[in-house]
């Protein structure tokens, strides 16, 4: 009987899965979904390891929510699971906050703890979360691992890390986090076979995707990273508005009289491509418009992506290799043609058609900064350290 490794990626509305199969300590995946719409019109839809689709639909008005979604989860792999066992079930957790440095099994003292950093993410923790609490409930014999997307930048130094504030407040964990560490972390475990010079060297990783950061990697450790405190700094995102000034903050509260709440929702919620497109936060809606604000969006976006390749490479004092993953970075051939050509001064030269490929190389052979496109795998990150933790 082959055991299973769950991975369970929860959203405000909806839950994404992945199963892997353990057996020999193999990490193979067999069936991968998500639940849509979980409190809407919940839709559920998983392709098996033949490329089987599976689906299916509760309608308008039906609030499946997290536990239906689980218990439904549940019953649909105990039905298609072919004699597979449940050996554990991996999490991925946005904020371990200062004291967890790597993955962890779940009790109910670490579980209260992680819930005590909600504040730091607020779009990701809760929701995160509420997996754990529910198969706590439904499987208590279960082992859950929390796997963090912090863990990764805990190898860059006290100074990276710091921002300019008194202790007292730099002592109640104020600091930079960082945060796509599972996607940064797998780029960093495949890189020695697809770029070993980038691998061993000083390469700038872009996770481009609705949610989007850069990491300064030497040696395939982090050093540097856009993303601090909380995720919302930084790229400009999807719907978050990425780096901003805190003087902006101060106006928001005494001229405009917003309250947290509401400044909150239009940081993480209003901003970003969605707020200065005023039409999506979806890169591909934008690239298809021909409004004046989508074009503005991505060239507020592209410009900022610059800034930001620019700063790190500072901070690695060169640069030897640039990666592009997640969705945008591994799909939007615009947006990777217009980072490659911004990065000229680097010495980066765009290969046309091995762009409109998809790479793995998308720079010329006579340029002097090579430049990558590696697919992210978050799931098989997850699925790995889960293992290693529960064996």
């Amino acid at each position: 009987m082959a055991d299973v490794i769950l991975v369970l990626n929860a959203g405000s509305s909806s839950l994404k899965f992945s199963a892997f199969d353990a057996q020999y300590a193999q990490l193979e995946l067999i069936l991968r979904g998500q639940i849509e719409a979980l409190y809407t019109s919940p839709r559920f839809r998983a392709t098996d390891r033949d490329g089987e689709v599976s689906s299916h639909e509760w309608g308008d008005g039906y609030r499946l929510g997290h536990q239906g979604a689980i218990e439904y989860l549940g019953g649909f792999l105990r039905d298609h699971g072919g004699g597979e066992q449940l050996k554990a079930v991996g999490h991925r957790v946005v904020h371990g906050g200062q004291h967890f440095a790597g993955p962890v099994v779940v009790t109910s003292d670490v579980l209260d703890e992680l819930e005590s950093l909600s504040p730091l993410a607020p779009l990701h923790q809760p929701h995160n979360l509420k997996p754990i609490r529910i198969l706590a409930q439904l499987r208590p014999e279960l082992a859950q691992v929390a796997c963090f997307d912090t863990t990764f930048h805990r190898t860059q130094t006290e100074t990276a890390q710091a921002y300019a504030l008194p202790a007292s407040i730099t002592g109640r964990g104020v600091r930079r986090y960082g945060f796509h560490g599972l996607s940064y972390e797998y780029i960093a475990s495949v890189l020695p076979q697809i770029a070993p010079a980038a691998a061993a060297g000083r390469t700038v990783v872009a996770h481009l995707g609705n949610g989007a950061s850069m990491c300064a990697m030497v040696a395939g450790r982090s050093v540097a990273s856009t993303m601090g405190f909380t995720a919302v700094e930084g790229l400009p995102m999807g719907t978050r508005c990425g780096s901003l000034d805190p003087g902006v903050i101060l106006y928001l509260l005494d001229e405009l009289h917003m309250d947290s709440r509401a400044i909150a929702q239009l940081i993480y919620q209003g901003s970003g491509l969605l707020g200065m497109s005023g039409l999506s936060g979806d890169m591909r809606a934008l690239l298809d418009s021909d409004d004046p604000r989508a074009r503005f969006a991505i060239d507020v976006y592209t410009y900022r992506i610059g800034r930001e390749l620019g700063s790190l490479a500072a901070a690695m004092q060169g640069l030897d290799a640039l990666v592009l993953t997640a969705g945008i970075g591994e799909h939007a051939v615009a947006i990777r043609e217009r980072i490659v050509r911004d990065a000229a001064w680097l010495g980066a030269e765009l290969d046309e058609a091995a762009n409109r490929a998809g790479g793995p190389l998308i720079s010329r052979a006579s340029s002097k900064l090579p430049v990558w496109v590696v697919p992210t795998n978050e799931e098989l990150m997850i699925a790995r350290h889960t293992l290693a933790v529960v064996a």
